[in-house]
C-alpha cells in the first residue's frame, strides 16, 4: 500500500507521497482553453496539478 499524505497548514502545502519523477512547466494556450504539456511515458498516469500564486 502506498503512503500518500496531503496536508494544508497556514495555506501551506504539505504532500508526502512515492513520486517517480518532478518537473515545472508553464500552462499555455490551447484553443479557447489551456494546457500543460508533459512527457508521452507518463501518458495515463494520475498528477497533481498545483497552480502557484503569483
Amino acid at each position: 500500500m502506498k503512503m500518500r499524505i496531503i496536508k494544508m497548514i497556514d495555506k501551506k502545502l504539505h504532500v508526502t507521497d512515492d513520486i517517480d519523477f518532478l518537473f515545472e512547466k508553464t500552462i499555455t494556450k490551447y484553443g479557447t482553453g489551456a494546457k500543460i504539456d508533459a512527457p508521452k511515458e507518463f501518458m495515463g498516469r494520475k498528477v497533481y496539478v498545483l497552480i502557484r500564486k503569483v
